[in-house]
């Protein structure tokens, strides 16, 4: 292997921003189903040929780490638990020098038994997807009775200290809006960081319409209803997707992303990397470069490097969300990672 590159050669695009957060997806498939997300009956997941090896999972991130200045790796999914060799995953991805930060965003569900081994190996927090902490509206929203587990599984992420604990929140209209505030004075009980996210365009029915979501100055007046919510200071929000509000009271915030109705796009320092091995320059992206084919064909390290400079140089301004002329990915958004 020869000598990493600099900075200057890492993921640039064309209008000035640098990719240095990686999001890595172990898997397309989750054990949940939810209604914003995918059909009861699933999808036709990646046949396992398709998928990259743990191996090749290492070496795509330790180039992203070691040659193109990425310092954050983020493990998605599907849901990224189910994937066996999750833990050997992150323990490999650890010893990489300079060593990024690593985090995981699940469903909770397997958490609880995962949660200790995930630190001992070198997670360093995790982004638990939770959108109502009442048992029926769980099932409905999820068409899964596993409400026990995920919250398990939170408590074993605190307890193991993969924290801070991130919980992430879709507002649904007419299933869950009514209970903003009741979501977010658990997370204040119990020490978890609540971030509310705009429904967006990404699930595989493609039935998203702006009308139903659940706007960002809508979830911020719910909350006003119970909560005394204050800015933070803007200018410490750099390139992170949530507005963050302090809670009057608490010695903690509330976040709020609202990549359709506040986009940050021009601030966006973010990569995908899909479970198949395609790189993915925005969440939004109708097009897909492919490491996969190359890698198995041998390109060495440098070789895969540039390819992976030039998937980024194409970059658009922006997702597009409120262009008349938006189309949703044809990926569901289990499918991308998060």
């Amino acid at each position: 292997m020869t000598a990493p590159s600099t900075t200057q050669t890492g993921l640039a695009d064309n209008f000035g921003r640098v990719a240095t957060d990686l999001r890595v997806s172990l898997t397309d498939r989750c054990n949940l189903r939810c209604t914003y997300c995918m059909p009861e009956e699933g999808l036709d997941w990646l046949a396992k040929p398709e998928l990259l090896t743990d191996d090749e999972i290492v070496r795509l991130i330790e180039i992203a780490v070691t040659r193109l200045g990425v310092d954050e790796i983020r493990f998605t999914g599907g849901e990224p638990l189910l994937r066996r060799g999750v833990v050997d995953i992150v323990t490999r991805t650890a010893k990489l020098q300079p060593r990024p930060q690593l985090s995981i965003t699940t469903n909770g569900i397997g958490l609880a038994r995962q949660a200790t081994a995930l630190r001992e190996a070198g997670l360093d927090r995790v982004n638990v997807s939770l959108d109502t902490v009442r048992p029926d509206t769980f099932q409905q929203m999820t068409r899964r009775d596993r409400l026990k587990d995920v919250l398990a599984g939170l408590a074993a992420a605190h307890d193991a200290g993969l924290t801070p604990v991130k919980v992430n929140a879709v507002l649904m209209r007419g299933v869950n809006d009514d209970q903003a505030p009741e979501l977010l004075q658990f997370c204040l009980d119990h020490g978890y960081e609540l971030r509310f996210i705009e429904q967006m365009p990404l699930d595989a029915q493609h039935g998203w319409t702006r009308d139903q979501m659940v706007t960002a100055d809508e979830i911020l007046a719910l909350l006003g209803e119970r909560f005394t919510l204050s800015p933070t200071d803007a200018a410490a929000r750099g390139s992170a997707p949530a507005e963050s509000f302090t809670v009057g009271g608490y010695e903690t915030t509330v976040g709020i992303i609202a990549s359709v109705t506040r986009p940050f796009c021009g601030d966006c320092d973010r990569v995908r990397l899909t479970a198949d091995g395609q790189v993915r320059d925005c969440l939004f992206a109708r097009t897909e470069s492919d490491l996969r084919t190359a890698l198995r064909d041998g390109a060495d390290d440098d070789e895969l490097a540039d390819r992976w400079r030039r998937a980024m140089r194409g970059k658009l301004p922006g997702h597009g969300i409120n262009d008349p002329s938006f189309l949703q990915p044809v990926r569901p958004m289990s499918a991308i990672g998060g």
